[in-house]
């Protein structure tokens, strides 16, 4: 990774700005636009930042933007998926540990706080901190010291800290999962990136850098994207933002066969349209003659609850989890699981 990349950059032709600190953010919506601005203005300072954001709509890319336009862009960027850490291990990943701290700990080992020292660390979901790491935390934004599992001795570190969160951490603070003091601390300076529905102006320029990364990786000659591909595209709601459209880019290049790129399926469900309409022939074929049959309201919400299971992976919680997809809590999907009789078949 290039640790100096360039300057927020103005639009440029076919409305586009790009920041390539290791990938690109692309596009020029009053949405996104807005969000670079303030990229721009804290970069250059060394105020804590905290970017929110739905899952998959580039809060990396913005945290690495801010290091490029930083002071700090000729050290290193340093970042911790703090929810894909164990919570045994993440004190150990911040501030390292000493041999003999604990079992397995055979040798000393920094942890990212040191690796980061005169640069930036970026702590992604940071909402998955435990409450004992989040004293830690706040200790090193206040004191820029902590000391490493197991040892009494005090290390000094300077360190810009950004965090990002795909959760509201107000209501974190109020549940008591996350400290208020370390709320406070993190949102001196928040950045919201939104999400791909509120910038569909961008999604042909987003799906069309996709399409020419996916044709040079795979080596075909897509030029263009079909108009009423491109027409669905831009009306999707795209619950994984970004990364969401990606994949379909992504997928569709796969199963390209010339120039011009299309999507053969439909983008809710992720069927084909030709398995669809298998599907509505088999269900016609097997009907009794000259019936009249009508689905009830609990058939269709089944089908329809079924249909969003199997494209969260069977995943009821989390970002991507079924419920968020229903706009349902947790506890109401399982309810509704329950009095409908549903549950996953692992034969």
């Amino acid at each position: 990774m290039s640790e100096s990349g360039p300057r927020l950059c103005a639009p440029v032709s076919r409305a586009e700005v790009r920041c390539p600190a290791q990938g690109e953010i692309i596009g020029a919506s009053p949405a996104l636009l807005a969000a670079l601005r303030k990229v721009a203005i804290v970069a250059p300072t060394d105020v804590t930042v905290l970017i929110s954001g739905e899952t998959g709509t580039g809060k990396e890319l913005i945290a690495r933007a801010l290091h490029a336009q930083s002071l700090r862009r000729e050290r290193a960027l340093i970042s911790l998926n703090c929810n894909a850490i164990a919570a045994g291990l993440i004190e150990s990943e911040l501030f390292g540990h000493v041999k003999g701290a604990f079992t397995g700990a055979a040798e000393h080992r920094a942890g990212r706080f040191q690796a980061a020292d005169g640069g930036t660390l970026f702590l992604d979901e940071v909402s998955g901190l435990s409450l004992e790491a989040q004293a830690k935390l706040l200790r090193v934004l206040q004191e820029h010291e902590f000391e490493a599992v197991g040892s009494s001795k005090t290390v000094t570190v300077d360190v810009r800290v950004i965090a990002a969160t795909n959760r509201e951490l107000g209501p974190e603070v109020q549940a008591g999962r996350f400290r208020a003091d370390l709320f406070y601390r993190l949102n001196v300076f928040p950045i919201d990136v939104p999400p791909l529905r509120e910038r569909r102006a961008d999604i042909p320029l987003l799906a069309e850098y996709f399409m020419q990364r996916a044709a040079r990786k795979l080596g075909k000659p897509l030029e263009r994207i079909c108009p009423a591909t491109l027409a669905a595209l831009s009306a999707h709601s795209w619950p994984g933002n970004v990364r969401d459209l990606q994949n379909a880019i992504e997928r569709a290049a796969v199963l390209a066969s010339g120039a011009t790129l299309s999507v053969d399926w439909d983008l809710g469900t992720g069927h084909s349209r030709s398995e669809a309409a298998e599907e509505a022939a088999t269900r016609s074929a097997a009907a009794p003659p000259n019936s009249h049959t009508v689905e009830t309201l609990e058939a269709l919400e089944r089908s329809h609850i079924l249909a969003v299971l199997e494209r969260a992976h069977w995943v009821i919680e989390g970002p991507n989890g079924a419920a968020r997809l229903l706009g349902l809590k947790p506890s109401t999907m399982r309810h509704r699981l329950k009095k409908l009789g549903i549950a996953r078949n692992l034969a």
